[in-house]
């Protein structure tokens, strides 16, 4: 499938909220990206296109130091499994990689084995439990890391044939 991971506008955030509706029993609401992109300068977001400009997914970070927390990640059902959110997180990474940070960092619902999956792939390791971290069930969180950015990429490069030439999103 072609896509192309843009960062995320404000011409993106309805498709993004609806997304994000479909996604999450406690949605974040409209303004709640806008804020995101227009006020908080560690933000970092993505969103993953189709070949006709639609948005299929998003993806965001905040960049603390030289640390990135990922804050969301959703597909549209529609899209799901197809590769869109490895694209997405691994555009977060190089992203947060050009942006100075070292380690990368996010809290996945115990009960989602997909995405642990999908994060595992890319370099993720679970590092501890949060308890009752989720609002809407008071589910546990897994705490994931990658400690070794430029390693983890290396590996995700050489997997996806980046290794060709081709420039990553956020790498001038």
């Amino acid at each position: 499938m072609r896509m192309e991971i843009e960062l995320m506008t404000m011409a993106d955030l309805d498709r993004v909220s609806e997304i994000e509706r479909l996604s999450f029993s406690s949605p974040w609401p409209r303004s709640a990206f806008a804020d995101e992109l227009t006020r908080n300068e560690q933000a970092q977001y993505v969103v993953a296109k189709a070949a006709d400009g639609g948005v299929m997914g998003y993806a965001g970070m905040w960049l603390i130091c030289d640390e990135a927390h990922v804050t969301n990640v959703a597909v549209h059902p529609g899209y799901r499994r197809s590769g869109v959110g490895r694209a997405m997180m691994a555009a977060l990474m190089r992203l947060a990689r050009a942006r100075g940070a070292r380690r990368m960092t996010l809290e996945v619902r115990v009960s989602n084995h997909g995405a642990q999956a999908l994060y595992m792939s890319l370099g993720f390791e679970p590092a501890g439990i949060r308890p009752r971290y989720y609002e809407d069930n008071k589910e546990d969180a897994l705490i994931m890391w990658v400690e070794d950015l430029d390693a983890a990429l290396e590996a995700v490069d050489s997997c996806e044939g980046r290794a060709e030439g081709r420039r990553p999103l956020g790498v001038d």
